[in-house]
């Protein structure tokens, strides 16, 4: 209990200090250290990130940097297609699972090894400012990132932010506010797509959120004194290191 309530803790500041990564965290915390099943690990992943995300959702609204029209239009697809994953992922094993995890964690680590990208700094080309929303580019994107949560119980802020700069025009502070409304939106349907599969600890799991909700507002007021840039690489390491050890356990090397 105490180990589990610590590590909630680090998820939180995790994504108190990256606005991303707490699934990723989540997901071998309950399996590996907490010794939960595979896929009641990814339910309550996906049930704590969302609240957890809620509430940071929350402190971005009322900073003004949450677009509403733009999270119902991404959240819609994603919710669909997460309840659609959750359900698939009853047909699949748990190792399979976790096969999948460890190749997105590898993906998440690319991302953050490649540094800045146009998306992550902001930039937007003056041009598209005032352009149209690319709808039918926002639906596959939503779709996909809502599939894979489902199924791995990932949030995919590292593929949700880039799209909502790059796709939905808008600028990177709404961008990560607006990302974390959409992550607790499909968190919901995921659960949800989940409910009933597998048993609870629901106890377990307040205790967890709760502990997670202390982390990111601890986060949040250390990411002024935290190189963003060296955490990035770090984490990015962490998470090579971790989806190697993924992958070992689950292929029988």
């Amino acid at each position: 209990m105490s180990l589990g309530l610590l590590m909630a803790v680090l998820v939180g500041i995790s994504l108190g200090l990256m606005g991303g990564g707490g699934s990723i965290l989540t997901v071998p915390i309950f399996v590996y250290l907490l010794g939960f099943e595979t896929k009641e690990s990814i339910a309550m992943s996906l049930a704590v990130v969302g609240f957890v995300s809620l509430f940071g959702a929350f402190s971005h609204w009322r900073a003004g940097n949450v677009n509403l029209r733009i999270a119902a239009i991404f959240g819609v697809f994603s919710m669909i297609a997460t309840f659609g994953g959750a359900r698939l992922a009853a047909m699949m094993s748990g190792t399979m699972q976790l096969l999948i995890f460890a190749v997105v964690m590898l993906a998440a680590a690319f991302f953050m090894f490649r540094g800045k990208s146009p998306a992550e700094s902001g930039v937007v080309d003056a041009q598209s400012e005032g352009a149209p929303l690319r709808l039918g580019l926002i639906a596959v994107e939503a779709t996909a990132v809502g599939i894979l949560s489902g199924i791995v119980g990932v949030g995919g802020g590292f593929l949700i932010v880039p799209a909502l700069v790059l796709l939905g025009k808008i600028p990177m502070k709404q961008a990560v506010g607006t990302s974390l409304l959409i992550i607790a939106l499909k968190s919901v349907a995921g659960f949800a797509g989940y409910y009933g599969q597998v048993e609870v600890d629901w106890g377990f799991m307040a205790l967890f959120t709760g502990a997670a909700v202390v982390g990111i507002m601890i986060g949040t007021r250390l990411v002024r004194f935290v190189s963003q840039h060296t955490l990035k690489r770090g984490f990015a390491v962490f998470l090579v290191l971790m989806s190697a050890w993924i992958l070992y356990q689950n292929l029988g090397f």
